[in-house]
């Protein structure tokens, strides 16, 4: 018999088969549970997060830019306002081919040029932003054309926006400034303020004057909506809104029909004028000339425009009353009388015979004086009214570059006054520490002989020596010069009224003040410099002119203003204040290459006066050939 084999172990295979089906069973169980722990962590745990990523997909965040805050003059007079237009804006993230987004476009809305060149240097400059203008100001018809055509360009749309205007176009330019794109530099310091989050939705920031300073004041609060878009990004409702604030309104100090009148009265003439209310520091006029039309800045200037300006040898984009540095010429004569009353190196009833020139102990170089002959005896009364330059060189040698130093200095030369205006400069009071430390030079005796009639290396801007002259029409009390009178809330419409800034008090000897002041009074009466700009005048006004070099004259060589080059001749200068007896208005005026001060700066003084004081829309200036006989200054 045979013995039988099983090959085939039916019971172990079905143990290993129900081992290998449990532990599938379980591999599925466990990756089951898995997938449930996954839903459970995304439907509960993270439920918000992505019901918001959710939301996001329909749901957009817009900004809403404030308006910006009004300028206006201190009767109320709008210097600077708003208006809405239409423009045609391209979001660069939503274009694939932009050049041919431009070219399709411009079959149907008029693109220039100069639109493109602008379009560029806006997309060089303003990477950041989420859309921008290729078009400003579309007309009502090209907004229709357009909007039927609207599907054909995604990422192009017209938006309402608000642009400023400056109706005074170059009157007023250089105080008012203006506003421009901003750019990459000025996002990174909005960021580094902390400021940036209610710059979104804002395209414009203040660059130069009013507009750059108050930035701040006339901004506003930028506002959010919530709104649902449809799959195309195209907006389907508003879901919530948060208003922005508008900026606040800005009152100056300045008068716009007395600014109007100043810049009119240069004719002209390039130059500059600051009038200040002595009592207070209010800054009633301030003019720069020539200017420019700050409208030109607002989208981009184009390519001619700017070469007009930045190219013409007038500079008109220089703000010369700010930042304008220049020699003072005789203007500063009167506080170089105070100086040497106070430091008691001249009595008021001291005289020096006047030859015509000066010359330092052991030298031969003659300092000549304007008059040829000289003034014969001259006191310090004299001295003031005729511009005696010989005795003014004298007092200087006698009171030494220190001492000048430390009473100028009091009187704000060579340091910024602090007007509440970006860019001012300090001009120059020179000194022996000066000197050397900018030239490596030594102080020489002929340095303070120049220093004494308002040469040399002596520099002021136009609102410093209106600053000082209103010191000296206040009595040495100063009050710090500003331009922003009022700000009047945007939300509340209540308006707040700054206070006067007192900046000290010189404490001035009050003869001595009686003195140099009714010298001045002279100056503007018979026989003074600047006669003819006082003759007629209903009032008494205090003035004293100045005419500063521009280059150099040798020794013995004879200033004949008709043979030399325009840009090269004199400049000329009048500070004054009135009335003399309680004055209410002190100015500076300088005209560059204007000759004389009697002639040219101290007849635009007057038409300021006569309008401030009497209200009176001054005549046409006079001429060189009517203001003849005047001698000198």
């Amino acid at each position: 018999m045979k013995r039988h084999i099983e090959f085939k172990d039916t019971q172990r295979e079905i143990h290993y088969f129900r081992l290998r089906l449990a532990l599938s069973l379980g591999f599925v169980l466990l990756l089951l549970l898995i997938l449930l722990a996954r839903f459970v962590y995304l439907q509960a745990i993270q439920q918000s997060h992505y019901q918001t990523l959710a939301e996001n997909n329909r749901i957009s965040i817009v900004p809403i830019a404030p308006s910006r805050g009004l300028i206006l003059d201190r009767n109320g007079v709008v210097l600077a306002h708003n208006y809405s237009a239409y423009t045609l804006e391209i979001t660069l993230s939503k274009v694939v081919d932009l050049k041919t987004t431009i070219d399709e476009l411009a079959k149907l809305i008029d693109i220039q040029p100069g639109d493109r060149k602008r379009f560029k240097r806006l997309l060089a400059d303003n990477r950041k932003f989420e859309s921008l203008p290729i078009r400003n100001r579309l007309t009502d018809d090209e907004v229709a054309r357009f909007s039927t055509q609207r599907y054909r360009f995604p990422g192009v749309e017209i938006k309402a926006r608000l642009f400023r205007e400056y109706p005074y176009h170059e009157q007023i330019s250089h105080l008012l400034g203006y506003i421009g794109r901003i750019n990459e530099s000025e996002i990174a310091q909005l960021e580094e303020d902390e400021i940036a989050a209610n710059y979104r939705g804002s395209d414009y920031i203040g660059k130069t004057g009013i507009e750059q300073s108050y930035e701040g004041e006339l901004h506003g609060k930028t506002g959010f909506q919530q709104v649902e878009v449809d799959a195309g990004g195209r907006e389907v409702r508003v879901l919530s809104r948060t208003s922005p604030v508008s900026g606040n309104n800005l009152m100056l100090t300045i008068d716009a029909k007395l600014q109007g009148i100043a810049e009119q009265a240069f004719g002209n003439y390039r130059g500059a004028l600051v009038a200040i209310d002595p009592r207070n520091g209010e800054v009633l006029a301030f003019v720069s000339k020539p200017g420019y039309d700050p409208n030109l800045f607002i989208d981009g200037i184009d390519e001619q425009s700017w070469n007009e300006l930045n190219n013409s040898p007038d500079v008109p984009l220089n703000n010369r009353a700010l930042r304008g540095q220049y020699s003072p010429g005789s203007t500063i004569k009167p506080f170089m009388a105070l100086a040497g009353l106070h430091y008691n190196k001249r009595t008021p009833g001291h005289t020096i015979s006047d030859p015509g020139y000066f010359s330092l102990p052991g030298s031969r170089h003659r300092y000549r004086d304007w008059k040829k002959d000289g003034h014969g005896s001259v006191d310090l009364f004299k001295s003031i009214v005729v511009s005696c330059d010989t005795y003014y060189y004298g007092l200087a040698t006698e009171l030494g570059i220190d001492n000048i130093y430390s009473f100028f200095s009091e009187f704000g030369f060579g340091k910024k006054t602090g007007i509440d205006m970006e860019g001012e400069v300090s001009g120059l009071m020179p000194s022996q520490e000066w000197k050397q430390k900018r030239h490596k030079q030594k102080w020489y005796a002929g340095d303070t002989v120049s220093v004494g009639i308002g040469q040399g290396y002596n520099l002021v801007t136009p609102l410093q020596l209106a600053y000082a002259t209103a010191i000296l029409a206040n009595d040495g009390v100063a009050y710090r010069p500003h331009l922003l009178k009022e700000v009047q809330s945007s939300r509340t419409s209540e308006k707040r009224t700054l206070g006067t800034n007192l900046e000290s008090n010189l404490n001035l000897n009050s003869e001595h003040l009686a003195l140099v002041k009714s010298a001045m009074v002279a100056v503007t009466q018979p026989g003074g410099t600047a006669a003819k700009a006082g003759a007629g005048a209903s009032y008494a006004f205090a003035g004293k002119t100045g005419t500063a070099q521009v280059i150099g004259i040798k020794q013995g060589e004879k200033y004949i203003e008709s043979k030399i080059q325009e840009r090269h001749r004199d400049h000329a200068w009048f500070m004054a204040f009135a009335p003399s007896d309680q004055p209410k208005i002190a100015l500076a005026v300088l005209v560059e290459n204007g000759g004389h001060g009697s002639s040219t700066a101290a007849p635009i003084a007057r038409k300021v006066l006569d309008y401030f004081l009497l209200g009176k829309v001054p005549h046409p200036l006079l001429t060189v050939d009517e203001a003849e006989g005047v001698e000198h200054d």
